[in-house]
């Protein structure tokens, strides 16, 4: 008998280990799954839709891969802004505010949200739609709440899902999203989309990601119930005096605009702050103080959509790009 060099041995014995290894990994998912699909039926879910939208399911290497991989620290936050903030974007946001502002009426008359606010958070989510995410939601979902490193966080979300599919709100062959399971035109995480998706187009589903009236309307009812105050803005970039810059820049630290005032707080003109009823913080996004900005209560709704600070100066500042009530020197070192 002839015997294969020791070479080809190894590499035979380890092919053969990998697919047991494989096998293994395979058998260890179904039982999991077979465990879920029996939770998910105690929840209420459907036979029917556990079908649909786990019959074929198996782990996604790439979502791991994704989920494995380090966050990029952010930029410089005039770097941040302005590729976020660009002339292309806040152009086509124009138009879009202008193509949709019959249905933007609609739903900021009932959420009373202003409508470039909902437009800037669509442009900056997917900028308008255009990458709203090819991964399928459930099988993405599925590959992480079997993992070990954060199953129970996604398995959360998966249930949700699961719900979304059997109250007929999206097939789960269409259910599109982000590889951690954000969804839509506005990129709503399933238990997100069960507080807050809206029927706003009438046809009996909460389509956030083809029905624009859909998507517009949950996006205003999750900052109204995260307590948006109809009337006030977000905030506005000023000139601070020096002595204030140390000790001030903290979300917690909050005065009136005429204690700001008095503090030496000024309009980036120069010119004094509105006389208004509101308290307002100073915020530093930056190392250079002369990024400051003084914000109100509606900035701190706009960080329970994403608690980043660049966030919601870029939200704010793109929706007042949008309306052309900001200069369009925001972050002057980077644009």
């Amino acid at each position: 008998m002839r015997i294969a060099p020791l070479g080809v041995r190894a590499l035979i014995v380890l092919s053969c280990l990998a697919v047991s290894a494989a096998t293994a990994s395979r058998a260890d998912f179904s039982d999991w799954l077979e465990a879920l699909s029996k939770e998910a039926r105690e929840r209420g879910i459907s036979e029917a839709t556990l079908e649909a939208s786990l019959g074929n399911v198996e782990p996604l290497s790439r979502v791991l891969e994704l989920d494995r991989s380090q966050p990029k620290a952010p930029a410089g936050f005039c770097e941040y802004l302005a590729k976020r903030l660009t002339d292309t974007r806040i152009e086509r946001g124009r138009r879009m505010l202008e193509e949709h502002q019959e249905v933007l009426r609609v739903v900021g008359k009932k959420y009373g949200i202003p409508p470039r606010f909902v437009i800037a958070l669509w442009g900056l989510e997917t900028n308008f739609g255009d990458y709203t995410g090819d991964y399928r939601v459930i099988d993405a979902l599925a590959t992480l709440a079997y993992d070990a490193r954060r199953g129970p966080m996604f398995r959360k979300q998966l249930f949700a899902a699961l719900h979304i599919v059997d109250q007929g709100h999206q097939h789960p062959t269409k259910m599109l999203g982000s590889w951690a399971g954000a969804m839509g035109q506005v990129q709503f995480m399933p238990t997100t989309f069960l507080d807050y998706a809206v029927d706003q187009d009438g046809d009996g589903r909460k389509n956030v990601w083809t029905s624009l009236p859909d998507a517009f309307a949950s996006a205003a009812h999750y900052l109204r119930r995260a307590g948006w105050r109809s009337g006030e803005t977000w905030g506005r970039e000023v000139r601070l005096p020096k002595q204030l810059i140390a000790d001030n820049a903290d979300l917690k630290t909050r005065k009136t605009l005429a204690q700001w005032q008095r503090a030496g707080v000024r309009k980036m003109d120069g010119g004094a702050l509105p006389v208004a009823d509101l308290k307002g913080a100073i915020v530093l996004p930056s190392d250079d103080p002369a990024d400051a900005y003084l914000v109100y209560h509606n900035f701190k709704v706009l960080l329970r959509w994403n608690n980043s600070n660049f966030f919601g100066i870029s939200v704010g500042s793109f929706a007042d790009e949008l309306s052309k009530t900001a200069s369009s020197q925001v972050c002057r070192a980077g644009r």
